[in-house]
């Protein structure tokens, strides 16, 4: 994989501001990319797996790769994502963008938004509504387990609000009379709720791996407290040679 000699190379680059911008990559058929991804959900919920990522075409706006869990006897699952690597997925009937991590050329201070507005996600939400902006910050060194890199940091900060299902609430009482008791009901109308929180996301994107090597994307409820967090770092890559 020739990782430590690319990882000794990557090192030489000591600069700890983004001078230039970064083109887009060209991707491979067979360029594998090996994650250990770690899922926290609440107070003690907490599990990890390893997810390996092969490209299996391109074309001018799309990536075609297979996903698969390492140790798992199911075959891979393929995928396809936006060049960028931008997840799309159906709302509303309608093919939609919901994560943009990056967005070539990338270069000190650009950014970019994602909004979105779901109707009827769940049982409990009318309609959500999702918003994030990202940032392209500067360089930033990181280690993960595939090695030391100086990667390009990109941030998302971003909110997300619910429109509850409008939901009717029941009065029950007992009243008392010189003829006994009576149970009265009383049902009163339905009310709506709005609830918001935010979200967090961020990206180590180093240009000689062609992807991220770790990212981070974090989610807070109506009291600012964290209830999901997943974290994926890099271990392993292997990148096909191009023909000159």
């Amino acid at each position: 994989m020739k990782k430590v000699l690319l990882t000794l190379v990557l090192s030489l680059i000591t600069s700890s501001s983004l001078a230039e911008s970064i083109d887009p990559p060209t991707y491979k058929p067979g360029d594998t990319w090996l994650y250990q991804t770690t899922v926290e959900k609440g107070a003690t919920g907490w599990n990890q797996s390893r997810s390996e990522i092969t490209i299996s075409r391109t074309t001018s706006t799309s990536i075609y790769y297979t996903s698969k869990l390492s140790g798992s006897t199911q075959p891979p699952h393929d995928k396809i994502s936006g060049c960028d690597w931008s997840r799309l997925r159906n709302v509303n009937g309608k093919e939609t963008l919901i994560n943009k991590p990056l967005s070539f050329p990338l270069f000190s201070g650009k950014t970019w938004e994602v909004q979105y507005t779901e109707k009827n996600p769940n049982k409990d939400h009318k309609s959500e509504q999702w918003a994030s902006k990202y940032t392209v910050v500067d360089t930033e060194p990181i280690e993960v387990p595939a090695g030391k890199f100086n990667a390009i940091k990109i941030e998302a900060e971003g909110t997300w609000t619910a429109e509850m299902e409008p939901k009717a609430s029941v009065v029950q009482g007992v009243q008392a009379t010189s003829n006994g008791t009576t149970m009265i009901t009383q049902t009163q109308k339905p009310t709506t709720a709005t609830i918001t929180g935010r979200t967090y996301k961020a990206f180590w994107y180093v240009p000689e791996i062609k992807r991220w090597v770790k990212s981070v994307e974090e989610y807070y409820n109506v009291n600012g407290e964290r209830t999901e967090r997943y974290t994926d770092e890099l271990i392993s890559f292997k990148l096909q040679e191009q023909h000159k």
